[in-house]
């Protein structure tokens, strides 16, 4: 690279790639200083970018939830196979090989677990239902449905410099799983490596056209031209953030914006944890690992250290210790364990913060003018050491609580008390992630309860989870990311959850026929069809509204006794004339729960080898009316919802089953699912 002429950094929009229409600005590895690239996107069309991926965003959302998940999977394997290509130019970022994994294994993860979510939670539809459907008549014929549907705009995200490959695909992710193109605009300074990520999706040709758009440098007017259908992401300075959120068009077209912005985190010592105790030096671990992960460059990074008064002094000799064998240098190097800042801009914004911090602190371990590597040159290099400060009385401080340091660079503080710890976490103002290392339930209740309303995410760290535990600065796919207050009020990621961000809530109302043409799924009071037993059809024949309805069976004494002998549950309700007569919920014995679920399978059940190849499970079963003996039962059981899966011979079918009494009531109601063959010989 330090011999190469700097790359041409270009955009891709409206299907092409173009380059800026001006020399640009030059971007430099943060750890020799020699030239990578250069980065210009003046006179590209923004509002053609937005049109384009509008109008090209119908293929994205034509497919279903399942072949979304399908195309991220063969994504994540297609750039994975290409790794390697991404650490080499990752090194030009500072990071180290260890960092770039956060980085790039990190944002692969994410695709794979939405996936993989994706097949498991949602339906193989278009469309998503959400919660019950709402009867709105007496009768049955006018009901409701909440749905969600793909908005039919482009989700703007407009991303940090820390993280070029995580902070595009973290996003990413729930975004093309819902259905909505987007538009990509990494921070200049690592814009290189994502640029070169984005090459490599592109030309792997798994997502449809217009699903993904890169903007390298300025995004112009792009924000000028979002609409209600649109989504706009951000995450970086809160200064800027405040400035997009209040843009214009934003604001009259009420477009939905979420923002990651600083966020002042904090690890607890907690009072049981004392020097000698395995969360002390967890604890200890954990600061020394978020100080020098990515040179401290995560959103997530640990900026306030709380331990107990009495601990000051064995914290800051076990940090000090730690931080020493932290050797600084060129992200390439073996004996490197902390990189580059991202440029030397950045570091001299580092140092500038350390200034104000010390306003209200001492430094007690490291000295940010004075840089020590292992390998590198400090004048050419972003580097810096790891730098704590120490601030005596953080309960009458306010820049430790308002300044973020974005490097290696953490504030020890002490508390004399639980409830002033937590009081200190909040004086964040809201933030991202918090932790507390200790191995009392007392007092992670009561740090939890405190915390929680201003904190996205916390971790409590011990001794039971410290192989396994994620750590304090690991955000993950399935849980949420993002902050109260001062850390943006947004929130990303966090599964399903995620995916809903890019999606319409809608209440649908209407007769249940029609509710269910529009969502694809049975519900009580659309029609049904009977002819032959629907476990003989495969998924080629199957239909929702295909329905059984069985014979039927008494209940008797001898039936109860019978099973209660053979499975042990003697529950004084089954067995005891007298007991169950007092219970205000029985006039007498009763039958178990699972005798009715298990009469009611023998009587849909169809017994010879068919395409219904397995039962696994039920959901939502609830037991609604008493069986004594000598009620008589019977069972409608309803195609309620067919997914086909993606690439396999089988899908899963769910069938709604209601278990109904000699008067008609319902006595259980489950749903019950099977996996279908989708084809099988008659």
């Amino acid at each position: 690279m330090t011999d190469q002429t700097p790359l041409r950094l270009k955009s891709y929009i409206c299907g092409e790639w173009k380059a800026g229409s001006r020399d640009g600005q030059l971007l430099r590895d943060a750890g020799t200083g020699a030239p990578v690239a250069v980065i210009d996107a003046s006179g590209l069309d923004m509002e053609g970018a937005l049109d384009y991926g509008r109008k090209s965003g119908k293929a994205l959302r034509a497919m279903t939830f399942h072949q979304r998940a399908e195309m991220l999977k063969a994504l994540g394997k297609a750039l994975t196979e290409q790794k390697a290509e991404f650490h080499a130019l990752s090194l030009a970022t500072g990071a180290t090989p260890r960092d770039g994994m956060v980085d790039i294994e990190g944002g692969f993860h994410t695709l794979f677990s939405y996936s993989g979510q994706g097949r498991r939670e949602l339906p193989n539809t278009r469309v998503l239902t959400e919660g019950a459907v709402e009867g709105l008549s007496k009768d049955g014929s006018f009901s409701a449905q909440h749905i969600l549907t793909p908005l039919q705009g482009v989700a703007v995200h407009i991303n940090a410099f820390n993280f070029p490959v995580w902070g595009m695909l973290e996003k990413l992710a729930p975004t093309l799983l819902a259905g909505m193109p987007a538009i990509v605009k990494p921070a200049s300074q690592t814009a290189y490596l994502t640029e070169l990520v984005v090459r490599r999706i592109i030309d792997s040709g798994i997502l449809p056209e217009g699903a993904l758009q890169l903007i390298c440098g300025s995004t112009g007017d792009l924000l000028d031209h979002v609409t209600g259908q649109d989504v706009v992401t951000f995450t970086g300075s809160a200064n800027t953030g405040r400035m997009l959120r209040t843009s214009r068009a934003i604001v009259e077209n009420s477009v939905r914006f979420t923002m990651e912005a600083d966020s002042l985190n904090a690890a607890v010592l907690g009072p049981d944890a004392g020097p000698g105790t395995p969360e002390f030096d967890l604890f200890v671990k954990e600061v020394v690992r978020e100080m020098t992960v990515k040179a401290g460059q995560k959103c997530t990074a640990i900026r306030r250290v709380l331990v107990p008064r009495a601990q000051v002094q064995a914290v800051t000799e076990a940090l000090s210790v730690a931080l020493a064998k932290m050797g600084v240098g060129l992200p390439g190097d073996e004996a490197t364990r902390m990189g580059a800042l991202a440029s030397m801009a950045q570091r001299d914004e580092v140092r500038a913060r350390i200034r104000d911090l010390q306003g209200d602190a001492e430094i007690v371990v490291g000295n940010p003018d004075a840089v020590m590597l292992v390998s590198g040159d400090p004048d050419a290099g972003a580097f810096l050491n790891p730098v704590v400060l120490y601030c005596d009385r953080p309960s009458d401080a306010r820049a430790v609580h308002d300044v973020e340091a974005f490097g290696p660079v953490s504030t020890l503080m002490p508390y004399d008390d639980l409830e002033e710890a937590v009081a200190l976490t909040q004086r964040g103002k809201g933030s991202l992630a918090a932790s507390v290392f200790t191995d009392s339930p007392e007092v992670a209740e009561q740090a939890v309860l405190g915390m929680a309303p201003f904190h996205g995410r916390i971790l409590l760290g011990n001794r039971a989870s410290a192989k396994s535990s994620t750590g304090h600065g690991a955000p993950l796919p399935n849980l949420v990311h993002g902050g109260p207050g001062r850390a943006g009020g947004g929130e990303e990621m966090g599964g399903i959850r995620g995916v809903k961000h890019f999606m319409q809530r809608s209440a649908v109302q209407g007769t249940p026929r029609l509710l269910s043409a529009v969502t694809g799924r049975w519900i009580p009071g659309a029609p049904t069809r009977e002819d032959i037993h629907p476990f003989r059809k495969s998924l080629a024949d199957l239909r929702v509204g295909d329905r059984i309805v069985t014979a039927t069976r008494e209940v008797t004494l001898a039936d109860i006794e019978h099973f209660a002998r053979f499975t042990g549950d003697t529950f004084y309700a089954h067995m005891d004339e007298e007991a169950a007569r007092a219970n205000p919920f029985f006039d007498g014995r009763v039958a178990h729960g699972y005798l009715i679920v298990s009469f009611a399978a023998g009587l849909f059940v169809q017994p010879d080898p068919g395409p219904v190849l397995a039962n696994y499970g039920v959901d939502n079963l609830r037991f609604l009316t008493p069986v004594n003996p000598g009620d008589v039962l019977g069972v409608e059981l309803t195609c309620k919802e067919i997914n086909p899966r993606e690439n396999a011979d089988h899908g899963e079918v769910r069938w709604d089953c209601r278990v109904t009494n000699q008067t008609g009531a319902v006595v259980a109601q489950y749903d019950v699912l099977t996996m279908v063959a989708k084809t099988w010989p008659q």
